[in-house]
């Protein structure tokens, strides 16, 4: 039987051998091809080029504003965001596992470390010279969040958070474990005069989250089955023209996309727009999106209640009913949205 040593080896020769025949090809779909996930392809170069880190995950993000500017990367099944600046401003809330973190400023996160499980210091070598990043994985091995180093960060912050928190652990072996399926209710057991009421008498956004779990509802489901009135399927393109549209009248937006263990938010103007085959993506100095259009199965808009009037988004979902992207007007609470948000919504 093939020792965890000799697994490992062989894996990271597949991998060797899957780079020469497809140089472009990046990690994540390496991994797919070879049935394992991005973490034990990752963890495949440990004692070479990637340092296993300890648990201690809240600490590490902590300690992140020292890095200086970097680039943080967070991606769905389907859409990518990245960022460039520092980790300005980090809080903290609740206690215990269930304790989630708010990144505001350049770089702009809302964290959720309950899932997180792993974490690598891997240093690449590129066609740019020397690659130094910090990567992250839930507990079913996919990356939760990415912080590579720029050309302005500190690396004597970098070398001491990972002095500091390389574990004593430096096998290969990874102890994955599936997230629990969750029960949603059917149609016909849903409660819809009641689901229906809530959904009106919003005052927050946030309010949403307690109303899925309150009825038992895929998010999906709950824009599907609400009245046209608050939510109704549009073209599963109209990524294309909210960021055309953005970009031609200067009209600041909010992207979000993420994973069960980061969620990364883009608040601001975008520029420069370029379709390449089935990628949309915003390619501007500071952010970039990459949003692969072959995932994205269903486009909804969405409009909920809120104390400052109503809040319309567009929401993209996968075949498999997990958010892809979500699209707003960028708007400071207390303050309605724009007009000319509301406008490019409703001529999608």
């Amino acid at each position: 039987m093939e020792t965890i040593q000799e697994s490992a080896q062989s894996l990271k020769q597949a991998w060797e051998n899957l780079k020469e025949s497809e140089p472009q090809l990046r990690i994540r779909d390496a991994a797919a091809k070879l049935g394992v996930t991005e973490a034990q392809l990752l963890a495949t170069g440990i004692g070479a080029n990637v340092i296993r880190l300890t648990d201690n995950f809240t600490e590490q993000l902590e300690e992140f504003p020292k890095l200086g500017r970097v680039m943080s990367l967070t991606r769905s099944e389907g859409c990518v965001l990245e960022h460039k600046g520092p980790f300005q401003k980090i809080e903290m809330h609740a206690a215990g596992p269930h304790k989630i973190a708010t990144v505001i400023g350049p770089i702009e996160q809302r964290v959720f470390f309950a899932g997180w499980k792993f974490g690598f210091a891997v240093t690449t070598e590129t066609p740019r010279g020397t690659m130094k990043s910090l990567q992250y994985f839930d507990k079913a091995g996919e990356a939760v969040m990415k912080v590579y180093l720029q050309e302005k960060s500190n690396p004597e912050a970098y070398e001491e958070l990972v002095n500091n928190n390389t574990a004593e652990d430096q096998s290969a072996e990874l102890e994955l474990e599936a997230f629990p399926t969750p029960e949603y209710v059917s149609r016909e057991e849903l409660d819809f005069e009641g689901f229906s009421k809530d959904w009106e008498t919003m005052k927050d956004t946030h309010d949403f989250f307690g109303m899925l779990r309150k009825y038992k509802l895929n998010r999906q489901d709950a824009v599907k089955w609400i009245d046209d009135k608050w939510a109704y399927e549009i073209d599963r393109l109209s990524a294309r023209k909210i960021v055309e549209t953005a970009a031609e009248t200067k009209l600041p937006i909010m992207i979000f996309a993420g994973n069960k263990g980061n969620i990364q938010i883009h608040q601001g103007k975008v520029q420069t727009i370029r379709q390449m085959g089935d990628w949309l993506n915003v390619l501007d100095p500071d952010f970039n999106m990459h949003l692969n259009e072959n995932v994205v199965d269903k486009a909804y808009v969405v409009h909920k209640n809120t104390e400052d009037g109503l809040v319309s988004a567009v929401e993209l979902f996968d075949k498999e009913g997990e958010m892809v992207a979500q699209f707003f007007g960028l708007r400071k609470p207390g303050l309605p949205q724009k007009p000319e948000w509301k406008a490019l919504v409703d001529s999608l």
